[in-house]
């Protein structure tokens, strides 16, 4: 895991490194000065003159000053090393999931994701500022100040030997309490992001089932259920305080009543007012030194579980990858199923797709139809190779799909969902995702073959016109059309229209059938349908069922052969009763 986030740092290696070094002399300086400043308090009680005086008072000055130059020089560096961690993480993690096949996808939950790339993230880096600042600082100062404490104090500073293990101990049996209740927190963030990104996202269906109060009850729940680990984590760890200023207390007071006793009864030989004063300082820098160490280990705790969150999403390594030699041109839109057999993960006892023997023709135009769960989506998503076979193979142009470049087979493989998703940006940016290169007069006329144009051209701004995140200000109707526009500027071998048409009526449906006929003759045309008006006229029908093929034809033979087609067509045709009459 340390490997994999260290790898990361990349460009901020310079400055992280810095930063340790600026911190160790600024431990250094500090550490000198209750030295000084014990012997200037001794010089002062044995009379020196005002020239020695200012030679120290212009020492402290100094230290102090270059004191301060470390330490604002460490705390920008450590700020540009650790804000570079967390950019170069939310970066490499997003094109990591950039490269995901849907396989790896099904993993992570979208809420899950958002919350390692924000709040995990955030974890590293604040655990990263302190790792090299603050868990570099402690340990010297608390190093230096036993040193210097045992060198002005001598059989005294052994106080400290005692007081330290009892600190210690208290923190220790913090940060074992607290551990359990901060994993657990992240799975429950998960949980609380999920409610919002749902109920966002499902805002209309909401607000008509009128389920508002639902929602916040939901919302509610998780927030408190978050609230309340985090509650009892900071009680716990509320305990930090009270354990050093007892342990401070309990120093001071030894410190001060046996260290008056020694000054007074050896009347300063074994130990002077200045050597006092530096002991009770450095006390201070030693137990605040442990307070420290304890945050960090929290911290540390803390960014361990989002550091292993953040691994599992960078070194999850896509199923599907191209080939050491992969072939970059596809040569035409024929596609061979041979024998397929598919599921979509190797624990599942049941395949998807069965025993799938298909061989469709450059140019043709095929229409797939049947039942809500027969694997229609499931057989095309093979095409674009968005998930492998488990069995056989699929071929485009006369080549296995495995053997092709994933990005060249993809650019000629054009897909058009259901519910294909918009871009926040104008339409001319978003028609642009098909080809980026498209003039206006392009876009214009994919637009008219999709009949989008019709209603582009009522928006005031035309195809400039703002589209909102997700398309939330065009119908599901005008959605479609968009997104089959956007695949038509591609120009593919294969177009996949997966349910596309539903929000049109039946109309618009067959205008745009017959333009893209026209347009793109030589491609490769598969069209999924829940209505058979919608496929009536291809070269050949496929009617799925339970992942199988049922039957192929045309709408003439699958009418007169085929019960499931002729039973979806009687449904939704009046008429459907007088077929064979």
């Amino acid at each position: 895991m340390i490997k994999q986030l260290a790898k990361s740092i990349r460009e901020y290696k310079g400055v992280s490194i810095a930063t340790p070094i600026l911190v160790g002399g600024e431990v250094i300086i500090e550490c000198i000065i209750p030295f000084l400043i014990a012997i200037l308090v001794n010089e002062i009680k044995a009379g020196c003159d005002m020239n020695n005086l200012l030679r120290y008072g212009v020492l402290l000055v100094c230290m102090a000053a270059l004191s301060l130059l470390f330490g604002a020089l460490a705390g920008s560096t450590c700020a540009t090393a650790s804000c570079g961690l967390a950019k170069n993480l939310r970066k490499d993690m997003f094109y990591s999931i950039q490269g995901y096949s849907f396989e790896n996808i099904d993993k992570f939950m979208t809420s899950s994701l958002v919350t390692r790339m924000t709040t995990d993230i955030t974890n590293v880096q604040n655990a990263y500022m302190m790792i090299i600042r603050t868990a570099i600082r402690a340990p010297m100062m608390l190093i230096f100040a036993f040193v210097m404490a045992f060198i002005m104090g001598g059989a005294m500073a052994w106080i400290f030997l005692f007081v330290i293990p009892v600190l210690g101990v208290g923190l220790a049996v913090v940060i074992y309490k607290t551990i359990p209740l901060f994993k657990k927190v992240f799975k429950k963030y998960d949980r609380l992001n999920s409610s919002i990104q749902e109920n966002i996202k499902g805002m209309r269906v909401v607000k008509s089932f009128v389920r508002e109060d639902y929602e916040q009850q939901k919302f509610d729940a998780a927030a408190e259920d978050v609230c309340a680990d985090f509650t009892k984590a900071e009680r716990i760890l509320a305990l930090n305080n009270p354990m050093m200023q007892f342990c401070v207390y309990v120093v001071m007071v030894f410190v001060l009543s046996f260290g008056s006793y020694m000054i007074i009864t050896t009347q300063g030989l074994n130990l002077d007012v200045g050597q006092m004063s530096a002991l009770l300082t450095y006390s201070f820098m030693m137990l605040s030194s442990l307070m420290m160490l304890s945050m960090i280990f929290v911290m540390i705790t803390m960014a361990g579980e989002s550091g292993k969150r953040i691994s599992e999403v960078l070194s999850e390594k896509s199923t599907l990858v191209s080939p050491e030699n992969p072939i970059l041109d596809v040569k035409d839109g024929s596609i061979d199923f041979d024998h397929v057999n598919f599921k979509y993960s190797k624990d599942a006892k049941k395949m998807v797709l069965k025993n799938i023997d298909l061989h469709i023709k450059s140019g043709e135009t095929i229409g797939i139809i049947g039942g809500t769960g027969s694997s229609k989506s499931s057989l095309v998503q093979l095409i674009s190779r968005l998930y492998d076979v488990t069995e056989g193979s699929v071929k485009v142009g006369g080549e296995d799909v495995r053997a092709y470049d994933v990005e060249a087979l993809r650019n000629q493989v054009a897909v058009v969902l259901q519910k294909n998703i918009l871009f926040s940006g104008t339409i001319k940016e978003n028609l642009r995702w098909g080809n980026k290169e498209a003039s206006d007069e392009e876009i214009i006329h994919a637009c008219k073959l999709a009949c989008a144009d019709e209603f582009i051209s009522t928006f005031p701004k035309g195809y400039d016109t703002y589209i909102e995140q997700g398309g939330t200000n065009v119908s599901g109707g005008q959605k479609q059309r968009l997104c089959i526009a956007r695949a038509l500027l591609k120009k593919p071998k294969v177009l996949i229209m997966d349910d596309s048409t539903s929000a049109v009526d039946t109309k618009t449906d067959a205008s745009i059938r017959k333009a893209m006929k026209e347009y793109i003759p030589e491609t490769t045309k598969i069209i999924i349908a829940q209505r058979t008006a919608s496929v009536e006229d291809a070269d050949r029908i496929i009617v799925m069922d339970s992942g199988e093929i049922n039957g192929i034809g045309t709408h003439a033979e699958l009418l007169k052969n085929n019960a499931i087609y002729r039973e979806i067509y009687t449904s939704q045709n009046k008429e459907g009763d007088q077929i064979g009459k």
